[in-house]
């Protein structure tokens, strides 16, 4: 089979070739001819399978056929996206797919100025791509008019609900002609989802091309369970053991992910951290200095395991396990995209045991434990500084309580009382923190993984809940290092 053969007009098969499509994807060779015929669709397939070519190329080409009523202001396709970075590399796949064609590609996000997007919306556009909240923020403001959409795509709809945007989305499609042409895609569908599908979705073409959750074949998978407090120590001994050039590594937390970049860069690693608090600019600058290898680890939150396009991307490291049991194969699918072939490892504390289980549940077969290796305990950092406590990444400032005079006495040189604890504490050792009691027990992490919504409310507080300590115990099978 090839692109010709699906139906594409010349033009869009010379773009698809100029960037090295040969042989269209089981996704694409299912999903365009539908697309193509006016159908609505439902797609699923594992990341990295070319979702993003299946709808595009045969939107560009219905947009072509239907140019005789140019110029035209108001976008005649949107796509709707999670976040950022994967609305960007639509755009950007969109504006190479239809290189040879006089359509107009626009993108809106938030974390960056709106004024250059209403200026693009105000000289017209017939695809559009944006993320919900930006969208309904320039609609609102009477700068975007979405009542000649004829083409609605929701793409990676399972994170659409997990995120929480299933609220925003229901007032995008009260803005959107009730005659259009709908498809959702995504690797995972829970049953939520294809509930929401039966809601937007009219008598659809079903697409699904591995088995429900799956994750790539060519990924190898592996875990270490390794005590919390020695997760870094072990991440930093495995990239530079294994000299890995290119690793992208996966915490809950934003505070989680600033703290371990500057652990890992105390480590001698060259790193960077991505996340939703920080600014588009530094999330641009940090990926591209990824991609070109001139940093060795990227550490980010959700936000990145959706869009990221990675090229050849030989690991991933899950440094915190998700919440979400679907969210693994997201994280996983960063690497083994277009045919190459990856590794997944997961740093796996007691107290991620139920998020384990679930893990392995939703994959219906087990993940292989490696034998933990010996491993230095760097002097790496403990990114404790004040700045990170005060919020400078967004996270809730760390406050110890002041009952007694004693609380508030520190020794010289502890700022905010992580160092050296304050008098009348219990020893501890270097680099961990004084014992806090969390909330809710030592399972609160493990308890919230059935609500993403909430733990995204809670936010970085997850961070700080009880978990294993440096206690060199064997107990449940746990090896100290």
């Amino acid at each position: 089979m090839s692109f010709p053969t699906l139906g594409l007009m010349p033009e869009l098969v010379r773009a698809v070739e100029e960037k090295g499509y040969t042989v269209p994807t089981p996704i694409q060779a299912g999903t365009i001819p539908a697309i193509l015929t006016g159908r609505d669709v439902l797609a699923g397939a594992q990341t990295g399978t070319g979702k993003t070519a299946a709808f595009v190329l045969p939107i560009l080409q219905l947009l072509n056929q239907d140019s005789g009523a140019r110029p035209r202001v108001a976008p005649r396709a949107l796509v709707l996206t999670p976040t950022r970075e994967l609305a960007a590399q639509i755009a950007d796949n969109a504006a190479g797919y239809g290189r040879f064609l006089a359509l107009r590609t626009a993108v809106v996000f938030g974390g960056v100025g709106v004024k250059p997007q209403i200026d693009q919306l105000r000289r017209g556009c017939d695809l559009l791509i944006a993320t919900p909240g930006r969208l309904l923020d320039l609609s609102e403001q009477r700068v975007l008019d979405l009542s000649q959409v004829r083409c609605f795509v929701l793409d990676e709809a399972d994170r659409m609900l997990d995120m929480g945007f299933i609220p925003a989305i229901r007032r995008v499609l009260k803005l959107l002609p009730a005659e259009r042409q709908n498809m959702m895609f995504s690797a995972t569908y829970s049953q939520d989802i294809r509930t929401l599908a039966q809601r937007i979705l009219r008598d659809p073409v079903t697409v699904e091309v591995a088995s429900r959750n799956a994750t790539a074949e060519r990924v190898t998978q592996c875990l270490y369970r390794v005590p919390k407090e020695n997760k870094r120590h072990l991440l930093a001994h495995l990239i530079q053991d294994g000299n890995w050039q290119q690793v992208l590594v996966f915490t809950r937390t934003k505070h989680g992910a600033n703290r371990l970049a500057k652990q890992l860069e105390g480590a001698g690693i060259a790193t960077a951290a991505i996340h939703g608090n920080k600014s588009q600019n530094a999330r641009v600058r940090a990926l591209e200095d990824f991609k070109s290898v001139r940093i060795t680890a990227l550490v980010a939150t959700e936000v990145a395991a959706r869009g990221l396009d990675i090229k050849e991307l030989p690991h991933v490291v899950n440094y915190e396990l998700p919440n979400v049991p679907e969210d693994y194969v997201h994280r996983i699918g960063r690497t083994a995209r277009a045919g190459a072939s990856g590794s997944a490892v997961s740093l796996v504390a007691s107290d991620e045991e139920p998020l384990l289980r679930d893990i392995e549940r939703l994959l219906k077969r087990s993940i292989s434990v490696a034998p933990l290796p010996a491993f230095p305990i760097l002097n790496t950092p403990e990114g404790d500084s004040g700045a990170e406590r005060s919020g400078a990444d967004g996270a809730r400032p760390d406050r110890r309580p002041r009952s007694t005079p004693q609380d508030s006495r520190r020794r010289p040189g502890n700022r905010g009382g992580h160092s050296g604890g304050a008098q009348g504490s219990p020893p501890h050792r270097r680099g961990e923190s004084p014992a806090r009691p969390a909330a809710g027990g030592p399972n609160r992490g493990a308890d919230a993984h059935r609500s993403h919504s909430r733990q995204d409310r809670r936010g970085d507080r997850g961070d700080r809940g009880a978990g294993p300590t440096a206690t060199g115990r064997n107990d449940s099978g746990w090896r100290r290092a």
